[in-house]
């Protein structure tokens, strides 16, 4: 598996902290673009639209073809465990990087709603995915939410803010969201001592009772401290399995190539660095001056003390 480091630049909680990805050269990269969705993928926009093709000519339901071990993806960790900053892939800035989400002017954290504590998983997203706005979803009757198809990973290590773990796939909900289709998926780091015994959703529920259910409580209300209704959900907040979660990651991924591609995308930034047939790809110069543009490191600003109130509300 290729490594990732990270540059923050900025002060942290603060609006202009930003999380810069490199690969293992030390070259500059967008982590919505240019970390590939599958681990072992072969590098490189010739060998992604090979596999594109290869795929079109498939029989194979599955997509094995194109993202090689099927239920196993890298994952870009946005959001440690137990914290509360709403960090993202910053979809609109050149070359992507993480920061966190501002409302009305200030940053974004998630409350405490009891009994929990911050994001229960580590929360992030597979890269190389995206949720076109355009295309209604023929299972939930709505469209995308715009963003890279959302991840929560449930094993036992706290992961760090920009870590590139790989994940196996076990299932996914889907959460409608202000009349959007925003797809939770929910996975096992590869490493964590129980990978071998998680195989599909299910299996959650025998190893780790009561996870998923806290998992629908937590998508359900986190919205209502700030004064927001509570969340829907498709099929009736049940979770849908492995295979049919590697359909709709499969599905994302198409819907990616063709936004990077420059064919649909509004406003979202697809600069990249490791693409070279995409006409959004630019050189290391340009891409450190894109970094260059973002303030120094500094100083953490403190986090403010509200953040750690915690809200207690029964429908």
């Amino acid at each position: 598996m290729a490594s990732y480091s990270v540059e923050e630049r900025g002060c942290p909680n603060s609006l202009g902290y930003r999380l810069f990805f490199k690969n293992d050269k030390g070259q500059y990269i967008s982590p919505f673009h240019d970390i590939p969705i599958h681990p072992d993928a072969r590098k490189g926009w010739l060998s992604s639209l090979f596999s594109w093709v290869l795929h079109s000519f498939s029989s194979s339901p599955d997509r094995e073809s194109s993202l090689g071990q099927k239920d196993v993806f890298n994952m870009v960790v946005e959001i440690p465990r137990w914290t509360n900053a709403k960090m993202e892939i910053a979809t609109k800035d050149p070359l992507n990087p993480i920061k966190q989400d501002v409302k009305k002017g200030k940053l974004r954290y998630v409350a405490n709603v009891f009994p929990h504590k911050g994001y229960i998983w580590n929360y992030g997203a597979i890269p190389q995915t995206w949720e076109d706005p355009e295309h209604k979803d023929e299972n939930t009757g709505c469209c995308g939410d715009n963003d890279p198809i959302d991840v929560c990973e449930i094993g036992s290590k706290v992961c760090s803010r920009g870590e590139i773990i790989k994940v196996k796939v076990l299932g996914v909900l889907a959460l409608i969201d202000e009349s959007e289709t925003d797809w939770k998926v929910i996975a096992i780091n590869t490493e964590d001592p129980d990978a071998a015994k998680l195989n599909n959703i299910n299996d959650v529920r025998t190893l780790k009772p009561g996870y998923l259910e806290a998992t629908v409580d937590w998508f359900r209300r986190y919205k209502v401290p700030d004064g927001k209704p509570e969340n829907q959900f498709a099929f009736n907040g049940e979770f849908k399995d492995k295979d049919f979660s590697i359909k709709i990651i499969g599905d994302t991924h198409d819907y990616w190539k063709a936004l990077v591609n420059n064919k649909t995308g509004g406003e979202i930034c697809c600069t990249n660095t490791t693409l070279p047939d995409s006409p959004c790809h630019c050189d290391q110069t340009s891409a450190g001056a894109a970094v260059g543009e973002a303030p120094a490191y500094g100083p953490a600003d403190p986090i403010p003390p509200e953040v750690d109130r915690w809200y207690f509300y029964e429908k």
